[in-house]
């Protein structure tokens, strides 16, 4: 729990009482490699924090092909938030990748946080802004690249991801088959 307060409090402040309002209200849980944290097809019910592990969010293309569209790892939020503000199904999966353990607040829960603690949506809004600002930030400058550069720039941005995942999800993350990734590595080596 306290490496969710901390995370919180670089946005904004709580009292005590706050804390322990949002404490009460949250759960622990364990999500176990390949689980589902959300789904496809399904409302978002719940907001996580991870304290431990790292998530993917992907979806299906329409040949099929599963593409991966950016990772999370530990202390950060992860929640489908078109899904699960606007109460429509999602059109993305987000996964674990590693065993993980999170803090979730469900829905009500999360709502109930927003109209009882003074300053809290104020708080939500900065770490909304400030994950949009690093997904565009980690996206952008994979776009234009070639494969070596994006698979560079995916080291540089994910440097706790890089070996702890499946070169799959990262070959789909890159837009590259898993053959030329592995060519990629061993001439970059």
């Amino acid at each position: 729990m306290k490496e969710l307060f901390e995370y919180i409090l670089r946005f904004g402040n709580l009292n005590q009482q706050q804390i322990d309002f949002m404490s009460s209200k949250a759960v622990e849980i364990e999500l176990s490699k390949d689980e589902y944290f959300s789904e496809a097809g399904k409302i978002a019910s719940q907001v996580g924090f991870i304290v431990e592990g790292i998530l993917r969010v992907c979806y299906y293309n329409n040949k099929g092909e599963e593409i991966t569209k950016y990772f999370i790892e530990e202390n950060n939020l992860v929640v489908d938030l078109e899904s699960f503000d606007n109460e429509i199904c999602s059109s993305s999966y987000v996964q674990a990748i590693t065993d993980c353990k999170l803090i979730v607040f469900s829905r009500k829960d999360w709502l109930e946080l927003l109209q009882t603690i003074v300053g809290w949506e104020v708080i939500v809004h900065k770490i909304i802004s400030r994950a949009l600002i690093q997904k565009v930030e980690r996206r952008s400058p994979l776009v234009s690249e070639d494969a070596t550069t994006r698979y560079l720039k995916f080291m540089e941005i994910y440097p706790n991801v890089v070996n702890r995942i499946p070169l799959s999800y990262i070959a789909s993350y890159l837009g590259v088959t898993q053959s030329s990734l592995s060519r990629i590595r061993k001439n970059i080596r």
